[in-house]
């Protein structure tokens, strides 16, 4: 059997402009809009921006066990050596550990908070389960940045996603401030697909989760849409929450201060929204990138 056309193809020999995207940004029709936790002004400006921030979302007295934890898992020497930590270039510092809902019960709960799923799901109009969760640490003065990118460009050509119907939480662990090289998002980007030149080599993951080379839009893009939609870049102390799509452009700079940042991601996906083989042609990623094993819908607890 045939596989269907391609709807976003990237990774080309060629550069193909970027187009307009052929999915919703909100999948929830204009007469339910409000059916849950969000008002329907503030679905609108998830569908308008491609993102949303909550200051200070959970408490600091919620936060603080998750915060033990995590410095807990700094100093983990066999946490180190897994497949799913990812260590900066050279160094021995952490830079991602990935599928963190899956190594510790208390980051399994929480990606089943309550209030947090009722949103995801209003603004997906679907259950979900969890494609992939991680914590991106930037120690001080020596956390390296994230380069521009689509997190559907990669799902969808190194993991198979259809298409855009999948978005990301990333919680603040430690302040984010304008030093310590905070998440930065072009508002409006979500609205279009910028396809990328390059092919995929095997195992790229192992390089990419690193530095970030292929998959990265091209400077005449990125420039148009900061030149219409500038860049923002949501700072506040922990438990403060990022919503944005996975379309949605994103990075950040290098940690310069000397005040560490992290963040914990999770990436819920909806049950109507599971992999195929990956587009670029390649074998799957692993399961700590893509969860291929458990797309059951996430119940709250």
């Amino acid at each position: 059997m045939s596989r269907p056309q391609d709807l976003f193809p990237t990774r080309l020999e060629r550069k193909l402009g970027m187009f307009e995207r052929l999915d919703p940004v909100v999948h929830t029709p204009e007469e339910r809009l409000s059916d849950g936790p969000l008002s329907a002004e503030k679905v609108r400006e998830f569908d308008d921006r491609g993102f949303l921030f909550f200051d200070s979302f959970f408490s600091k007295d919620e936060m603080d066990g998750f915060i033990k934890e995590l410095k807990d898992y700094e100093e983990d020497e066999d946490l180190k050596l897994s497949e799913g930590t990812i260590l900066e270039p050279g160094k021995e510092e952490i830079r991602s550990i990935f599928g963190i809902h899956e190594i510790s019960d208390r980051f399994d709960r929480l990606t089943r908070d309550p209030h947090l799923l009722d949103i995801v799901r209003q603004l997906l109009d679907s259950e979900v389960y969890i494609h992939q969760s991680r914590i991106n640490y930037k120690p001080g003065f020596k956390g390296k940045g994230f380069n521009w990118h689509s997190d559907f460009e990669t799902w969808h050509s190194e993991d198979g996603m259809p298409r855009m119907r999948c978005l990301s939480c990333s919680i603040v662990m430690t302040d984010n401030n304008e030093f310590n090289g905070p998440l930065m998002l072009i508002p409006g980007s979500q609205k279009y697909f910028i396809p990328c030149v390059g092919r995929t080599p095997e195992n790229n993951y192992k390089e990419s989760l690193k530095t970030q080379n292929l998959g990265v839009p091209d400077a005449a893009s990125l420039t148009r849409l900061m030149d219409e939609n500038s860049i923002e870049a949501p700072k506040g102390p922990p438990g403060s929450l990022i919503i944005f799509e996975c379309n949605t452009l994103h990075g950040s700079n290098l940690n310069m201060s000397c005040w560490p940042r992290s963040n914990l991601f999770f990436v819920y996906n909806s049950v109507h929204n599971t992999l195929e083989e990956p587009y670029c042609g390649n074998k799957p990623r692993p399961e700590f990138l893509a969860n291929r094993k458990n797309w059951e819908p996430l119940k709250p607890v």
